[in-house]
């Protein structure tokens, strides 16, 4: 497939993520509501993509957020630089002290462990991000005159406010006039929609969104809720995934949304919190690649496993154009960061491309 990318001599960075970083409250193998003691990460579904590609992948990468300017905003923005991640379209806004006008997102994750499923608990309203409006950030500056090669962003940043909303559609309007490549994550959360106008108002933004999309990432209840496309013959657990169904559906949006040049999405089968069946599919050129089934795959930390599969995909994508190679590379750095704790991948591409070869878990000399 031809992704039409912008030549890496023209542009100051490979990627960019527009979306909210938080900071993650790790009880490590105990339980938030009895934690004594929290390991502190950085995370955020936009931000773990281009940290993966940047740390695993070795591409130049930086985040469009905003914090709020105090001590806990500038130990986010310590987190990101470890991380290798540009800082240069980070805003720092003013606060009042206690959080009123603006404030810094916080989420407590627990792992989970066998019978006992991993719980999040975030507190992230009235955060800087959520606040920020289109013209607090000069797109034309950053996709014009520097230039980026690829924009990722994704409904969880969309739905943090009707700005937010607004916000994602401007920047990925600018991306697509300057000729970046546009992927996005649907990430449906009801939670998050409920309070500004529920599934309809996904709708409504999500669908404007696809217009300038490229690569869309999403599972079945992704397209059902955020763009009305439904799943012919699928349960209404959605316990298991219908891929002709799923094809089928597929074909229908490409028809609507003929921008879109590649759809991929992670297929996942929990036997418990710690042992999952994970595998991925790309549907491309009119056809469906899949990936190599992990079977029984032992699980440490699941989540940022679906952000480190984006971050695989689209490394794939720019470096071969090829799907199936693609959705190989995704699979493989989801699996991988899955076994490490945290939101973001701690893996090496030569990692990635050794499970990818199918080598095993032997021990390295």
């Amino acid at each position: 497939m031809n992704l039409e990318l912008k030549p890496r001599e023209n542009c100051r960075f490979d990627a960019v993520s527009l979306g909210e970083i938080m900071l993650r409250f790790d009880p490590g193998e105990g339980r938030i509501r009895t934690a004594r003691n929290f390991r502190v990460w950085e995370g955020g579904g936009e931000y773990n993509v281009v940290r993966g590609l940047h740390k695993c992948f070795g591409l130049k990468t930086a985040v469009i957020t905003a914090f709020a300017d105090n001590e806990v905003g500038k130990l986010l923005i310590d987190f990101i630089e470890q991380g290798g991640v540009a800082t240069d379209f980070i805003r720092m806004v003013k606060t009042d002290g206690i959080g009123r006008t603006c404030r810094n997102g916080l989420n407590f994750t627990e792992r989970g462990f066998g019978v006992r499923g991993a719980i999040g608990c975030s507190d992230r309203a009235n955060t800087a991000i959520s606040q920020m409006r289109p013209e607090d950030f000069d797109f034309d500056y950053i996709f014009g005159e520097l230039g980026v090669r690829w924009l990722h962003t994704g409904g969880i940043y969309a739905a943090l406010s009707e700005r937010s909303g607004e916000t994602a559609i401007a920047a990925c309007k600018a991306a697509h006039r300057y000729g970046t490549i546009v992927s996005y994550d649907l990430n449906y959360r009801p939670s998050m929609w409920s309070a500004i106008g529920g599934k309809a108002k996904a709708q409504e933004v999500n669908r404007e969104l696809a217009r300038y999309v490229d690569v869309m990432i999403g599972n079945e209840e992704d397209f059902t809720a955020c763009l009305g496309f439904e799943v012919p013959g699928n349960s209404e657990s959605l316990d298991k995934l219908n891929l002709d169904g799923y094809r089928a559906m597929l074909r229908t949006a490409a028809q609507e949304f003929p921008n879109w040049k590649a759809v991929a999405t992670t297929l996942r089968t929990v036997h418990s919190a710690s042992i999952n069946d994970w595998k991925a599919i790309c549907f491309a050129d009119g056809e469906l690649f899949m990936s190599r089934e992990y079977e029984m795959l032992e699980i440490m930390d699941r989540v940022g496993g679906g952000d480190s599969f984006a971050s695989g995909l689209i490394y794939g994508l720019m470096t071969s154009g090829d799907p199936q190679r693609a959705v190989e590379y995704g699979a493989a750095h989801g699996a991988l960061a899955m076994t490490t704790p945290g939101d973001t991948s701690m893996a090496s591409v030569g990692e990635v491309e050794a499970l990818m070869a199918g080598k095993g878990a032997r021990v390295q000399r």
